[in-house]
Order: structure tokens, then sequence, then C-alpha cells
């Protein structure tokens, strides 16, 4: 910003001669926009294509589904120690419905054989997400016509464009890892769900995928001399909890699971990633050169190798997923209530088997 002043020059009788114009400027300095800033990470666009790209090509995207349906499965499991029915439920970030085919499965109580699937405990799930390929890539399979499936697609996760109180449950299976503001989500799926109701998630964190982690930098330093993001970063266990608590959720659980996946190689492993729709989409990623990928090749299997494994030449690399598992709580009346600091009436070593202990 500037001022644009006026000066004269005076004569002898004091009349002025002349005149000019005299600019004064003024530093100004950058200001916060209104509202709360947010950390762009991922671009949502590239996410937007690589998903679509991937679900073009139906077989292998279906091939490399393995990861997506355990972890479906086991987030389904969480809802046999609720017991109660969901009339309407969400899934943020639903990819190919992979939770409705789950809950459509054999019932996974082991203790209850005629049990029947968990569908039934729910009337109506609207499976929401920004690829429309994707989200609609399994709509013939018969799972479809087992469960009232509702199909949305929003142009960001990161809006959602529901009302209050709207939801008995909201699900989600990996799709949070690319949300570059979850406690904004977190905040709006606690406001969606119904008073009591859960929000029931996992997504990869920690030290998924550490070995190609470290393998890419190690690649880098050795043929670049320096390191540039391959990976993306992902939230810590210790930091989900803290997540929720902030978003208002109440009576947590947060727990982790590491699923280790052998593969032949790792162009196979990257292969695999692409075609999930998993590929890396930083905003400041990098590429990944020819001389690059064979070091990393190396590197890789020279820290990570397991010997005489499913491999016919006698070896193979694992790749580790570690997946957090949460459960919130929407506060809500008659919700069941932690008891007092000090209030507790059994004694921890009575339960452990230990005791004092007496020197000899």
């Amino acid at each position: 910003m500037f001022l644009r002043l006026f000066s004269s020059s005076i004569g002898p009788r004091g009349r002025p001669t002349s005149s000019k114009a005299v600019t004064v400027f003024r530093r100004t300095y950058a200001v916060q926009t209104p509202g709360r800033p947010t950390l762009e990470v991922f671009n949502r666009k590239v996410k937007h294509i690589q998903k679509d790209r991937a679900a073009r090509n139906v077989e292998e995207s279906r091939n490399v589904d393995y990861l997506k349906d355990e972890i479906a499965r086991r987030l389904c499991e969480r809802l046999l120690d609720i017991k109660r029915t969901f009339p309407n439920v969400l899934d943020l970030g639903a990819n190919s419905c992979q939770i409705a085919r789950a809950l459509t499965a054999p019932n996974p109580d082991p203790a209850v054989e005629t049990s029947p699937p968990l569908s039934t405990r729910i009337e109506k799930i609207t499976c929401v997400d920004t690829s429309h390929a994707l989200l609609y890539r399994d709509e013939d399979l018969p799972f479809n016509k087992e469960l009232s499936i509702q199909r949305d697609v929003i142009p960001d996760l990161e809006s959602l464009p529901y009302d209050a109180n709207t939801f008995d449950a909201v699900f989600s299976s990996l799709s949070l890892h690319w949300i570059n503001d979850l406690p904004s989500v977190l905040a709006q799926v606690n406001n969606i769900l119904k008073p009591d109701c859960p929000f029931i998630a996992a997504m990869f964190g920690g030290d998924t995928l550490f070995e190609l982690r470290s393998s890419l930098q190690l690649a880098d330093i050795e043929r670049r001399g320096g390191v540039t993001p391959h990976i993306s970063p992902l939230a810590d266990v210790r930091d989900v909890g803290g997540l929720l608590t902030r978003a208002g959720f109440k009576m947590l659980t947060v727990d982790v699971e590491d699923i280790v996946v052998e593969y032949p190689h790792t162009f196979a492993l990257m292969q695999d990633l692409q075609a999930m729709g998993e590929g890396n989409a930083i905003l400041q990623r990098g590429s990944l050169s020819r001389d690059v990928l064979l070091a990393n090749e190396a590197i890789y299997r020279e820290l990570h190798k397991e010997e005489g494994a499913l491999i016919p030449d006698g070896g193979s690399i694992p790749a580790t997923f570690r997946i957090i598992f949460m459960i919130g709580w929407k506060e809500g009346e008659g919700q069941s209530q932690p008891l007092p600091r000090g209030t507790g009436e059994v004694n921890l070593k009575d339960i452990l088997g230990g005791g004092s202990f007496e020197p000899s």
C-alpha cells in the first residue's frame, strides 16, 4: 500500500512556484485469512485421477483388493461387541464398497454358527466417495441385492453434505489417511452422527511400508545425493486418540494391527499399490528414475529379504501395513460414563497375579 501526497515550492513573496506529487510507501505485513488455516499435504485432484484410473481396469483392481477386503472384514468384526441395530449408516470413503460386501458375508462370530450376517442389523448404508468409477465398479455383484445400498459421489471427502444428527453409525475403511484436514473431518463426522452413536474406522498409520520408505531414502541418497518424498506421511497411533477427543468423541477405543504381505520384488509391491489407487499423491512428490528403482530393489532385498519362504527363487520381501482401528461415540443422554478417579474397588495386582516383594 502507499499514500500519494502533494508538496509545493515557496517563492520569494510566499507564493507557491511549483508543485509535485510525492509518493510515500508504507510497509504492510501478511495477514491470516479468516477461518482456521488448513495444511495442504495431498493433491486431491491427483488422488481422484489415481482412483479412477485404477477402477477402470476392473480385473486388475479386483485382484489387488486383498488388503482392502481383509481390513473391511476386521472392521466389521468390531460390530460383534455392539449389541444394537443401525437403521441408517454412512460409509465414508467407501472405495468399491468393501464394507458393504463384508457385512453381507457369513457372520464372523465363531461362537454362533447359525447367526445371520451383520447386514441384517443394518437397514440402509450410504456409500460415499469422490471416484464414480471406483464407487460403482462392483454394483453388479450379488452382495448389492442383500443390503440396501445408496451410492453418493461427492466432490470432496473433507466437506460432508449431510445434516446434523442424520446417521446411526459412520464407518470408514482406508480413506482417512488421504485427508488433509483430519480434525475438521472428524468434527463433521461427530456432527452428522445421532447422539450416542458410534464412529468406527480403520486407516493406514505409523510404520506402514517402513521397509519401502527407508530403502527409497537410501536409494535416493546413493543415486541423487538427496531425499525426495515418495511415501505420504501417516498419523501415529498416539495422535489418533487426541484427534478423536478434540472432535468431541467419548468412550474411545484405539488399537493397532500389523499385516505383513510377501512380494517377489519391490516392483510387484509398487505395481499393486498403483492398482489399488494408493499411489503417491503428495503435493511436492518426487519422480522415480530407473536408477533409483534398481538401487531401491537391491537395498530393500539386502535389508529385508526373507529366506526360503513362498517365492520359488528361495526368498521374498515383506511389506508391513500398520492398521489403526478406532471407535468413538458421540456424546448422548444415558451414555455410560467412566467411573471417577479413585473409585476402583479391585486391586490390579490380584488380577495380574502379582504381590508385594518380600526380601529373603
